[in-house]
């Protein structure tokens, strides 16, 4: 046997056997006898070089450093999920999806893990790279770490698809976590707080031989690309599972949401048995069609919701109350409460939310209170014990004045919250502003954190987050903790930002209301800034997704004389304040106004590829046929009961061949 052969041999023996022990966990040989075999082929490998391969069991040892994360766009973006608590709320989902797809509806109910959420990307049955959730659009390049988790294939077995992603969760289970914090005990280390964040954690080491050391699994359950091969959910989870991924058998594929809701009943009493952490049960309509024809909201995707399970509770002391002033002037008052573990961390706080919060719970500073996470993520208090409320307990006064400048505090109408109206001058506001506008779904300037730009704003340096373009390293290079390289890193973000595009400088800008997705669909609609700014009310209202709250506070930003100070010195600096020529082609109004319908299976272009035309084109993507609808793009297979509602409100149905047409003059 040559030693090429002899290489190939090993390195698929040990493959299997991996396979073996991490995913089937039916190991045929001993760990002694699987290490000879790696070290054998080690030494092979090590004598003959030119017969190198990524996906060797070898390069799973780790060793490569990373000291600062690349940054990658998700090819598909990485949608969260909407949550429910109850029968009912199930219910209510079904009911919506109802309306959208006719005919029998079938469910794939899996459990929903508590790990660090992670996109791994094959080309032909290789392991390419792994990239973190972030903020669902792009994340954190942390290949050289998830390389070293066994659970995770290198190479493939089987028939499948050219290039994928799958999606899943980094987990710890309770085993290997309680051994690491016994032998972090056992050299006088703080044990680690629970196993979800030292799952997060251990994926940003900078040494990922360190992270090979940590006993983590990756549990896959989302097939994501085109030509998969698979018509539903629950056969691409059997189908992962053959292409050796690690998918849990615990996936019930069911025929209505009183069996979703049986699943449900079993695994919150059973779920304590599970070797992983799990806060719930995540329930997917199965045939991926109807998935196709049900889409996605702008957060999550409509066909499916996760079901979380009851929430742990905990009793404390509130010790005091205290009032945080956000970037728009928004007062939350803040529980300080006697240390309590909760949920495997320590609760200190909990958000009061607002004056009419606390005045319903009739909290008071050392009262007993209830508190819960909620969706085992935020701490909330739920109630007070009054059985241990003291005789000399007095009802809380909520402030009247800003705890930072003391300006006194308004409160519309119809508003929850208290807001302190001294937007220049309050000197959190200035800061959460510009922590936002560098914060990373917006500017995303590296080099640059918020406890810097605190520094930045104390020491008289910026007051407004234009000013950042005017910072010169010997000015920041004074700054505590400001080294040479670090003052040189900040210069070079802030200067990088210069190219970020125009739908994140407009929610860079902080606009009360205008997040994410309504800067996207202003940019889009508008195309700058200047258009933005002179609009009316009523032309605003029109934009897809735009409302009356939202125009006001739209109208307000541009009609302030220092907003609009502001925005003209960012456009001296460089920053880009109109969408791009490469942003701006293919673009047209042909469709502007129209509300288009698109159902059925198409031919030769994918659903959300003509949902892009739709929009790209000016118009807008609905959800469901009504009287507001223009016209219907029609593939194969559409339902019956649609048909007859388009017919009856006399709503036109084109083919896709049409629609094309109609697009192309």
């Amino acid at each position: 046997m040559t030693a090429e052969q002899e290489i190939y041999k090993l390195r698929e023996e040990l493959n299997q056997h991996n396979y073996n022990y991490y995913v089937l966990d039916t190991p045929i040989i001993s760990d002694y006898e699987f290490d000879l075999k790696l070290k054998q082929l080690q030494e092979l490998e090590a004598k003959h070089p030119e017969f190198f391969d990524a996906s060797s069991p070898t390069q799973r040892v780790g060793g490569e450093i990373t000291k600062s994360f690349e940054t990658i766009q998700h090819e598909y973006r990485m949608y969260s999920l909407d949550n429910s608590y109850s029968k009912e709320d199930l219910l209510d989902w079904e009911n919506r999806i109802k309306k959208i797809i006719e005919g029998e509806i079938k469910y794939t109910c899996e459990l929903k893990y508590d790990g660090a959420s992670i996109s791994l990307t094959y080309e032909e049955g290789n392991f390419v790279k792994a990239v973190t959730r972030g903020d669902g659009f792009q994340g954190d390049n942390v290949t050289a770490n998830v390389k070293t988790i066994k659970s995770v294939p290198l190479k493939l077995r089987g028939d499948f698809p050219s290039k994928f992603d799958i999606r899943g969760e980094i987990v710890l289970p309770f085993e290997g976590f309680n051994k690491l914090n016994e032998e972090r005990i056992e050299i006088g280390e703080e044990p680690y707080r629970n196993p979800r964040n030292t799952a997060s954690g251990s994926l940003k080491l900078q040494d990922s031989a360190e992270v090979a050391k940590r006993p983590l699994e990756c549990l896959l359950y989302n097939l994501t690309g085109t030509s998969l091969g698979v018509s539903s959910q629950f056969e691409s989870l059997e189908k992962a599972r053959d292409w050796g991924f690690k998918v849990p058998n615990v996936a019930k594929l069911v025929n209505s949401i009183d069996e979703v809701i049986e699943f449900i009943a079993y695994w919150d009493e059973h779920r304590h048995s599970l070797p992983y952490e799990t806060d719930g049960v995540v329930v997917k309509v199965n045939s991926l069609q109807q998935q196709d024809e049900l889409g996605y909201t702008a957060k999550a995707p409509r066909w499916a919701i996760a079901y979380k399970f009851k929430a742990e509770q905990v009793s404390t002391k509130l010790e005091s109350i205290s009032y945080q002033v956000g970037r728009t002037g928004a007062i939350t008052p803040v529980a300080n409460l006697e240390p309590v573990e909760l949920a495997g961390t320590t609760v200190k706080r909990a958000s009061l939310h607002n004056a009419d919060q606390i005045a319903k719970l009739d909290i008071r500073v050392g009262d007993m209170v209830y508190v819960e996470k909620g969706g085992e993520i935020i701490p909330k208090i739920l109630g007070v014990d009054l059985s241990q409320r003291t005789s000399d307990s007095m009802p809380t006064e909520y402030i009247n004045n800003c705890p930072e400048c003391n300006t006194e505090l308004v409160r519309q109408e119809g508003e929850a919250q208290h807001y302190c109206p001294n937007y220049n001058g309050c000197k959190p506001q200035v800061i959460g502003r510009i922590q936002h506008f560098i914060s990373r779904k917006a500017m995303d300037i590296e080099g640059l954190g918020g406890e810097t730009v605190a520094l930045l704003v104390n020491e008289g340096l910026i007051s407004n987050y234009s000013d950042l373009y005017e910072l010169t390293k010997e000015q920041v290079l004074p700054l505590e903790r400001m080294a040479e390289k670090s003052a040189d890193n900040l210069i070079k973000g802030i200067e990088q930002s210069k190219s970020i595009p125009f739908e994140r400088v407009l929610y860079a800008l902080g606009i009360r209301y205008v997040g994410e997705t309504v800067a996207k669909k202003l940019a889009k609609h508008y195309k700058s800034i200047e258009a933005i700014a002179v609009a009316s009310e009523e032309a605003l209202v029109n934009v897809d997704e735009i409302g009356k709250k939202i125009a006001e506070s739209v109208l307000a930003f541009f009609q302030s004389q220092e907003n609009k100070v502001i925005i003209e010195r960012l456009k001296q600096f460089g920053v880009q304040l109109e969408m791009s020529a490469e942003q701006l082609e293919g673009q047209t109004n042909l469709l502007a106004g129209q509300a288009i319908v698109v159902t059925g299976v198409f031919e030769t272009i994918s659903r959300n590829d003509l949902k892009k035309l739709i929009e790209d084109n000016g118009g807008k993507v609905g959800s469901s046929i009504s009287s507001k609808t223009t016209f219907i793009v029609a593939g194969d297979k559409m339902g019956p009961s649609k048909k007859k509602k388009a017919d009856d409100l006399k709503i036109p149905i084109i083919s896709e061949a049409e629609f094309l047409l109609k697009i192309d003059n």
